[in-house]
């Protein structure tokens, strides 16, 4: 009987580590695809932007960006986060599969909801005056 119920709890572990590691891929899997439709237009599929229109390199601004608070705060208020139709849950999804995947870290903390949902109320007047005070760079 023991065995028995050592297989079942075994087989139940198993079981909610596979699906657990599949709902984490699904949401990757928006994450990129989201990134796609709302912020590749101007960023470009790759993050490169277009700095000479003023959309900064996000390869090399969100590690910069991400050393603070501020810097973290930032990117949810931009206005292609900010005022974008996504929910809050969707554009930490977005978040979590951008960082890494143009930063090439994997040690950056994971957005959550809750904190899209706190600074996504905190728009933005002057993105690049904004960001350069974060950066310590001039416009």
């Amino acid at each position: 009987m023991q065995r028995a119920a050592i297989r079942l709890v075994l087989a139940w572990l198993v079981t909610a580590v596979v699906a657990g590691a599949a709902q984490a891929e699904g949401r990757l899997e928006r994450g990129h695809a989201n990134y796609v439709l709302h912020c590749s237009g101007c960023h470009l599929p790759d993050g490169s932007g277009k700095p000479a229109a003023g959309i900064p390199d996000m390869r090399a601004t969100v590690p910069q960006l991400l050393a603070t608070a501020a810097g973290r705060a930032f990117l949810i208020q931009v206005p292609g986060t900010s005022g974008s139709s996504l929910t809050n849950a969707e554009v930490a999804e977005l978040m979590n599969w951008m960082l890494p995947a143009l930063t090439g870290r994997q040690d950056i903390a994971p957005f959550t909801t809750e904190e899209v949902t706190r600074y996504r109320n905190d728009r933005l007047d002057d993105v690049a005056a904004h960001r350069a005070a974060i950066l310590g760079t001039s416009r």
